[in-house]
């Protein structure tokens, strides 16, 4: 911290690519950085990676770093990453070839392996060799040092840890919902009386810039009235083990109670989706109306080509899903002999917790989240 303070540039010295981890803590070396680039003129040359969001570092930061520094989300591990999905089917390739040989592929995952995987989570310490019940507890104490210290410690604002725990809690009984904030604020004010939206606000842009809270925008497509439309943001977490620690559950407890494991997997293949679509430049929405039409998530590639994917556990959901996807397609294909120019849907995909990939006869893909990969 001294040499951060006194003379950055001797931190840049040594072999490149140079990794500086929770830069964020000397925002000099943002700036020191920037003209490093410029002084070298070569690309490549550094990594600043750091667990909270900065806007200006207190003032320190000087430059953008515009034209220079590239910024990108890194997300935890995908089932791919954790080597847990056989990585049999890509979405690359579901994208650019519709992989017309997925029929019969088959995921090596059970359900109790899935449940288990999405409560511990894709932290890379679980990586390690520890017991089930050493892996299950990063995510515990990962949410323990978030309430009783990060959340303080990111803006400087002192908060309160219990309502921290509330927030976080009642964002896991909502999960993967398009539940309003006042239903959020209602659900903690049950337990914590004259807690007021902007205290909520606060709480949860903290929670945001700690890249814990990662809600899931809407898409707003011009195929049905803006009033029909439900545009509020989808409440998710960066993990899905985030949501299983606030909530007290555990794997046996999930195991009989499938229907909350419903939303804690959505939560997992959201995650999944945006680790594997980001070398494409992907981005996830979702579309849902007010009629009940819907799709889990919409991803965007920035080359316009786009999937709509419903994200469903059971075998039983497959067939109303798939009817799902293919009602929101025709409207699309409606509304552009309407006159409406829009691209029409590249993909439709079931993403699953099943066993077994294939094609239905309408056109929709069907794939084991144990299977996929970028």
């Amino acid at each position: 911290m001294a040499t951060a303070r006194t003379q950055p540039s001797l931190l840049l010295k040594g072999e490149t690519p140079r990794l500086v981890d929770e830069w964020q803590v000397a925002p000099v070396l943002w700036d020191a950085v920037r003209y490093a680039v410029d002084e070298r003129g070569m690309k490549g040359q550094f990594i600043l990676t750091g667990s909270t969001v900065v806007d200006d570092a207190g003032g320190e930061v000087m430059h953008t770093g515009t034209g220079r520094i590239s910024q990108m989300p890194m997300y935890t591990m995908s089932l791919y990453e954790s080597m847990e999905s056989n990585g049999k089917i890509s979405l690359k390739s579901l994208f650019d070839h519709h992989q017309e040989d997925i029929d019969g592929i088959s995921s090596d995952l059970s359900i109790e392996q899935l449940i288990f995987a999405a409560c511990r989570g894709g932290w890379p310490a679980s990586l390690d060799n520890m017991s089930d019940r050493a892996k299950l507890l990063i995510a515990k104490d990962y949410l323990n040092i978030i309430c009783e210290e990060d959340i303080s410690r990111v803006d400087g604002r002192q908060r309160n840890p219990t309502l921290a725990r509330l927030i976080l809690r009642s964002y896991a009984r909502n999960l993967c919902t398009l539940a309003k904030k006042t239903s959020l604020l209602a659900d903690v004010s049950t337990e914590m009386e004259g807690a007021a939206m902007s205290t909520f606000d606060d709480y949860q842009g903290a929670l945001e810039k700690l890249f814990v809270i990662d809600d899931v925008e809407a898409w707003n497509p011009a195929i049905r009235s803006k009033t029909t439309i439900r545009t509020g943001k989808k409440r998710c977490f960066s993990d899905p083990s985030i949501a299983v620690a606030a909530l007290g559950a555990s794997p046996s407890s999930l195991e009989t109670d499938l229907n909350t494991f419903g939303f804690i997997y959505e939560c997992l293949c959201f995650r999944d989706l945006k680790a594997y679509s980001q070398a494409l430049g992907g981005r996830l929405s979702y579309y849902h109306d007010r009629t009940g039409l819907e799709a889990d998530a919409v991803l965007h590639l920035d080359d316009g080509r786009y999937a709509l994917i419903e994200c469903k556990l059971g075998s039983r959901e497959i067939e109303d899903a798939a009817k799902h996807l293919l009602e929101l397609k025709k409207l699309v294909h409606e509304k552009n002999e309407m006159g409406v120019r829009m691209q029409e849907p590249d993909l439709l995909m079931v993403l699953t917790g099943g066993e077994m990939a294939y094609w239905r006869k309408d056109g929709v893909a069907v794939v084991p989240i144990g299977c996929l990969k970028p």
